[in-house]
């Protein structure tokens, strides 16, 4: 089926084929009870909530609830509240002003190369964009992935679009409408097929190789692929500021429209919008969700425990 510049009607006859399937705790329903754990721990955390209140608020067994929350996060409900504090969230900002200057002579990333994804990325031209993708052919799928079901746009130049999914078909729609939004003018073609690679190799670790890099292309204006850009320097575990990114960039007074442009991040979890905090460690705000966003960031605290 071929689109352009309007969301689809019609609902494809496979569910994306087996190997989004076996992405190591990609399993959309499994997300959905996490997701719930995650917000109820977000609103109570401050009273310490133990795990029987936990599960029956999920409507899971403790026993169930704690396998699969840890086989999630690779963290206990109870080490994931930790990771909700803003004594977390202030530790991860340590240093926030110096981790864009020195991530490359740290060895952790290069231009162009994300230390944990390994990324190489390209910027499309600022005509390309103004155009609003007319020309561009953009295949996408849906995929599990470890923060529920997520949407993939690609080019054949590289990946352009993640964005993720409420439970169901209107919420899959939705999510492709957003991603739709960004790019009017550009023909779109459902093939999980050719988005499947593009998923696994986002979501698995285990095909996080620095001789196989996953290729991205930037489509945005110039000042918001500049962002995107900066973003890709932030260490996993790490985070920074708007006004971090800001007067990395030489605008430091443009905190603000720094924060759209993070905003405005198509790649969503590959360009890590989600280590971007307030200055006070509060999380701020996702496009995604601020559930999703606690979620990626206590993810990636387990990942970094077990490395």
């Amino acid at each position: 089926m071929t689109v352009s510049g309007a969301l689809p009607t019609e609902t494809a006859t496979s569910r994306d084929g087996n190997q989004s399937r076996a992405l190591a705790s990609g399993d959309g329903r499994d997300y959905c009870h996490v997701e719930a754990a995650i917000r109820y721990l977000s609103a109570n955390w401050r009273d310490q909530p133990d795990l029987a209140a936990l599960a029956r608020h999920v409507g899971l067994s403790p026993h169930h609830l704690q396998r699969l929350f840890t086989g999630w996060a690779g963290l206990s409900p109870k080490e994931f509240v930790k990771a909700l504090t803003l004594d977390h969230a202030r530790a991860m900002l340590r240093g926030s002003a110096s981790v864009l200057d020195t991530a490359y002579d740290a060895g952790l990333s290069g231009p162009g190369r994300l230390h944990d994804l390994f990324v190489a990325h390209e910027a499309m031209t600022p005509g390309d964009y103004k155009a609003g993708g007319r020309g561009l052919s953009m295949t996408y799928g849906f995929h599990d992935s470890p923060f529920g079901r997520a949407v993939l746009v690609v080019t054949a130049r590289g990946l352009a679009g993640i964005g993720f999914a409420d439970p169901g078909e209107a919420g899959e729609q939705a999510a492709l409408g957003d991603m739709m939004k960004r790019w009017p003018n550009a023909t779109y073609v459902r093939d999980p097929g050719v988005t499947a690679p593009y998923a696994a190799r986002a979501f698995d670790r285990g095909r996080w190789r620095s001789g196989s890099p996953l290729k991205l292309v930037l489509i945005g204006s110039g000042f918001d692929v500049s962002v995107w850009e900066t973003l890709l320097r932030i260490p996993a575990g790490q985070a920074v500021t708007y006004g971090d990114i800001a007067a990395h960039l030489g605008k430091p007074k443009a905190a603000r429209a720094v924060g759209s442009a993070v905003g405005r991040n198509p790649i969503s979890f590959v360009v890590p919008c989600h280590r971007v905090l307030r200055k006070s460690g509060a999380l701020g705000g996702y496009h995604w969700g601020l559930a999703r966003k606690q979620a990626i960031i206590g993810w990636e605290a387990g990942l970094s425990g077990r490395s």
